[in-house]
């Protein structure tokens, strides 16, 4: 087996405990999260946007803690805002 990361143990950990719960309604979330993933997948325009060096960084940052690409995380984050489903949280 792979050793694993401090993140990766807790969840293997929390697994086992048997603290994992099936959705309530997983049927409708596997269509919907679906939906998003072709939505997301439909990519015909191009962008080009100026960043301060700061925020790029930050951004490059984050997309490696979520194990994504940096301009997928940017998509994303864009989606959710024109969807009004992004919500402001304090860190």
């Amino acid at each position: 087996m792979a050793k694993l990361d401090k993140e990766e143990k807790d969840l293997l950990d929390s697994y086992e405990r048997d603290e994992w719960r099936p959705a309530a309604d997983m049927e409708s979330d596997i269509d919907r999260y679906g939906q998003y993933a072709r939505a997301s997948s439909k990519k015909d325009m191009r962008v080009n946007i100026r960043l301060s060096k700061k925020d790029l960084d930050a951004l490059q940052k984050r997309a490696l803690e979520e194990g994504i690409p940096y301009q997928t995380l940017m998509g994303s984050v864009l989606h959710k805002y024109v969807d009004g489903r992004l919500v402001e949280k304090n860190r």
